[in-house]
């Protein structure tokens, strides 16, 4: 029984995917056809760089979702039977829409290459920041928020990422505050992110009618398996709450503890597979759901040693 997992942003590094394209038919196609879709050489940007290019928020987004596409592409046969549901982290939960066969992967590409659009447009209108917390409970970073939260600035808890791992997120002076606010908690550490917005925070509702008509006229089906949605931390079977859930999770923190526990209870005994550039959400997972079986492919090595 397996249930499949899709990383999303900071995963992404030039030469992503390049090895797959070469090894590969259907993973070589199915980035043939998101570049197709966009109007972009996105695998000669992922495959060949500049970084500058690649870690532009339109651009990674689509970029990471092609690495995760790739793979399934490669792999997917083998998987289906045993598939009992899929989950993303952020970005990566479109991904797990094209897992569960709810959208084509040209068609998710076009999505997150808008949200990745949207997200960047709305960060100058209102400029934000974000910052990892390492080494305190959620429940204290939660309070280190709202304390350093005003009617005109706020800062959240927006990625809860591990029990003693969260990002924060909003409007920078009031993120600095809440910093310092977990730092006189207990924090190990508190890291400024580089990012070009406040992502899964209130500054991000200017996306959302934008991200929401896209949505609303992309090509759906209904999904196989269950996706487990970041913003509520619920399995999503239907297209209509993907599409709404979706939207809602451009302002919604990702609940990412609790979808791996609900994934956790949903399939007693899963084999965790994360698809995609890295292994970061089979580290977190280890420490979310101690004793997970985790396996991960995102190289041409990993998917022959498995196919294998």
């Amino acid at each position: 029984m397996t249930v499949v997992l899709c990383p999303g942003q900071g995963a992404q590094k030039v030469g992503m995917g390049k090895d797959l394209a070469e090894r590969f038919p259907a993973a070589r196609e199915t980035f043939q056809r998101i570049d197709d879709a966009l109007g972009v050489a996105l695998s000669k940007i992922m495959g060949e760089g500049p970084e500058s290019e690649l870690t532009l928020t339109h651009n990674t987004q689509p970029a990471i979702l092609a690495h995760s596409a790739a793979v399934w592409a490669v792999v997917g046969n083998r998987l289906q039977a045993d598939l009992k549901a899929a989950a993303g982290h952020s970005l990566g939960e479109y991904s797990a829409y094209v897992v569960a066969g709810a959208l084509a992967a040209a068609e998710a590409a076009r999505l997150v290459g808008t949200r990745g659009e949207l997200m960047s447009q709305a960060g100058p209108a209102r400029p934000g920041a974000m910052a990892a917390v390492l080494g305190l409970a959620t429940d204290q970073v939660e309070a280190a928020c709202r304390e350093a939260s005003s009617p005109s600035e706020v800062a959240v808890a927006a990625n809860l990422n591990a029990p003693d791992q969260t990002v924060l997120s909003g409007d920078p002076a009031a993120v600095e505050r809440a910093g310092e606010g977990c730092k006189a908690r207990g924090a190990k550490r508190v890291i400024p992110l580089k990012v070009s917005g406040a992502f899964h925070s209130p500054l991000m509702q200017p996306a959302v009618s934008g991200l929401s008509a896209a949505l609303a006229s992309a090509s759906w089906s209904e999904p196989r398996v269950p996706v487990v949605a970041n913003a509520t931390a619920t399995p999503v079977s239907a297209s209509g709450d993907a599409r709404r859930l979706l939207a809602e999770q451009l302002t919604a923190p990702v609940r990412w503890v609790e979808c791996m526990q609900r994934a956790a209870a949903l399939v007693p005994g899963a084999t965790f597979v994360e698809i995609g550039p890295g292994n970061v959400l089979s580290g977190l997972l280890k420490r979310i759901v101690p004793g997970a079986a985790t396996l991960t492919l995102g190289t041409a090595d990993d998917v022959e040693k498995f196919l294998a």
